[in-house]
């Protein structure tokens, strides 16, 4: 048994705002357990046949969320694997408490000077359509900071490689587990 086969009994869920590097961390974190990646943003693209930006200007957020929230849900249903949500994913009720039910969450935070720098590279995020990224970032990070702090593991990104923030997580679950084990 290797030392990290603890790590690979639940599947492990990534939350945060847009920008922290939930699907970039995910995917690396995923390849270092040896676990598959989903994204649930792309699978959600795939259920709906048509890009995120497209779903919000067509059908508006709360369809969008409802979908999420299905496909989260289909997901959770799977073996362990490392699951990207889409920033808003666990502000949804039903949502936080599947993921709580069936994995660990974990809560990738980092500065809003470093997010706004990344998401402004991208002209991809229904959220900051025409808007100032500080301070749709500010009043997100006001709104979804307390919930998001309901998740099991919180780890402080700063403005790190992703290596470094995936050998953050490792460490954060690993003294989790321990913790919770004992």
């Amino acid at each position: 048994m290797d030392r990290y086969s603890p790590l690979r009994a639940r599947t492990i869920t990534l939350v945060g705002l847009m920008g922290v590097g939930k699907s970039s961390v995910g995917r690396r974190l995923a390849n270092a357990l040896d676990l598959p990646f989903k994204d649930a943003d792309v699978e959600i693209e795939a259920a709906a046949g048509r890009s995120i930006p497209d779903i919000f200007a067509e059908m508006g957020e709360p369809a969008f969320r409802e979908g999420e929230r299905r496909v989260i849900a289909r997901l959770l249903e799977n073996p362990p694997h490392v699951l990207a949500t889409g920033g808003g994913a666990f502000m949804n009720d039903e949502t936080r408490a599947l993921i709580k039910e069936r994995s660990i969450s974990v809560w990738l935070k980092a500065d809003l000077d470093v997010l706004v720098r990344r998401v402004s590279r991208k002209d991809s995020r229904p959220l900051l359509s025409g808007k100032d990224p500080l301070a749709v970032l500010t009043e997100l990070a006001e709104k979804r900071y307390p919930v998001y702090a309901q998740a099991d593991i919180m780890v402080e990104t700063g403005d790190t490689a992703h290596h470094v923030t995936v050998d953050q997580v490792i460490r954060a679950l690993t003294a989790f587990l321990e913790e919770r084990a004992s």
